[in-house]
């Protein structure tokens, strides 16, 4: 009974510590090289870890998670309180929503899957910021989307061998 209970609480550290982990893969600056352009190839971290999380336990995480995870993504990026979260509770529904699918699809197939989520992501920001005055229409915004779908099967992959490894089911 106490080994479940440590299993359960590791899991839920693990979950918040990769979350975390994507926080800080979306404040780390570029490179002095790396053209000032390239910085709308950053993929969303967070959504991606998110779904991930969401895929392969959805009974762990889910809206709840989503949205606290937006709200900490609003406030170390300084961008408009529940932006982040109301964009974050929508993908988490999508994919809470299809995470049976997802799971029999293969990786390449996710990604797919990923890129619509992604973009649902980045339009719902740029619908919240065009309210508040903040943005101008461009195709550079559906850019980290496409970004993160490439880099899907590569996260994918270390975050589950990272769930394995941690013995989480």
């Amino acid at each position: 009974m106490i080994a479940v209970a440590d299993n359960k609480t590791g899991g839920l550290v693990t979950i918040w510590v990769t979350i975390f982990a994507g926080m800080v893969l979306a404040v780390v600056p570029m490179p002095q090289f790396v053209p000032a352009e390239l910085g709308f190839l950053r993929p969303d971290w967070v959504a991606m870890v998110l779904v991930y999380w969401i895929i392969a336990l959805p009974h762990r995480v889910g809206i709840p998670t989503a949205w606290l995870a937006g709200i900490a993504v609003d406030v170390l990026l300084g961008s408009l309180i529940g932006q982040h979260a109301l964009s974050y509770v929508l993908i988490a529904y999508v994919a809470l929503s299809l995470y049976q699918r997802l799971r029999m699809f293969s990786v390449w197939q996710q990604a797919t899957v990923l890129f619509a989520l992604l973009g649902l992501n980045q339009l719902v920001g740029f619908w919240i910021e065009s309210i508040a005055g903040l943005a101008d229409w461009s195709f550079w915004y559906l850019l980290p989307a496409l970004s993160g779908a490439f880099l899907w099967p590569w996260v994918f992959l270390m975050l589950r061998s990272l769930r394995r490894w941690i013995g989480m089911t």
